[in-house]
């Protein structure tokens, strides 16, 4: 537990979703003893309500992935110290090149989006993405899951009342853009570069994102003097940061944290 001159653990939001996602993880962390922050990507600091009423946001929908780099990157900085960061889908992603740049005292990718040149062909992956990459519509618009897109995408295995309540709480319009960014070199990683302690969270029932992805991603990395580490967990879906027992995953996260810092 932290106790004198705690550290700042740094949440990235990923995707289609408020970043009041880590609401609770706030809560537990700080009664660990860490100081939190989980800012709002740019033109999102509302509710997940007001922004789907200003759904379709040409604001938003031009957000692209360098610009989301740079913004976390200024934020990271800023601190006294370098930040922890745990980030979810994206936000993991985000992770991953943060801690190329040196800013992280050490990462967690939840889910993560990978970096440019993983993929995957599962059934799965290729449904849930395709809506929100956005082709053959225009890039001008937001994308907003309907209903029935989130219970596939997010909340596969859930009670019809949980699905339902974590759209209304937290689903909210995204850029198309920013998707199609992390098929890009502007979504690149040195995996052969040395790096701050890496650990990779997955889930084997993650629609969105694959375990599988999650595995070669952490794979990837070859530098044998860094840590890298990967842990899967059964029956979590891609709205892990909420779904039942969510605990069990913080806590695990922050015993790995007690042994590399």
């Amino acid at each position: 537990m932290q106790t004198e001159n705690p550290k700042t653990i740094l949440f990235i939001t990923g995707a289609f979703v408020s970043n009041e996602s880590w609401n609770d993880w706030r809560d537990f962390y700080e009664a660990k003893g860490y100081k939190t922050i989980a800012p709002p990507w740019p033109h999102k600091n509302d509710t997940a309500e007001k922004l789907r009423q200003r759904h379709p946001d040409p604001e938003v929908a031009g957000i692209r992935l360098q610009q989301l780099i740079e913004y976390f990157e200024e934020i990271a900085g800023s601190l006294a110290e370098k930040p922890i960061i745990i980030g979810h889908s994206l936000g993991g992603l985000i992770g991953q090149i943060l801690n190329q740049k040196g800013l992280a005292a050490a990462v967690v990718a939840i889910h993560s989006v990978p970096p440019q040149g993983i993929m995957s062909f599962k059934f799965s992956f290729l449904k849930a993405g395709w809506g929100p990459l956005g082709f053959f519509t225009s890039s001008k618009k937001t994308f907003l899951m309907s209903f029935s897109q989130w219970q596939y995408a997010f909340t596969n295995g859930l009670s019809f009342e949980l699905q339902k309540k974590g759209y209304e709480e937290l689903a909210i319009p995204e850029s198309k853009l920013v998707v199609r960014d992390t098929i890009t070199a502007v979504a690149k990683v040195d995996f052969s570069k040395p790096h701050r302690p890496l650990l990779f969270i997955a889930g084997d029932n993650d629609h969105t994102i694959p375990y599988q992805l999650n595995q070669q991603n952490f794979k990837k990395y070859t530098d044998k003097n860094s840590v890298t580490n990967y842990k899967l967990f059964s029956g979590r879906n891609h709205f892990v940061l909420g779904q039942p027992g969510w605990q069990e995953i913080a806590i695990y996260i922050l015993n790995w944290l007690d042994n590399v810092e």
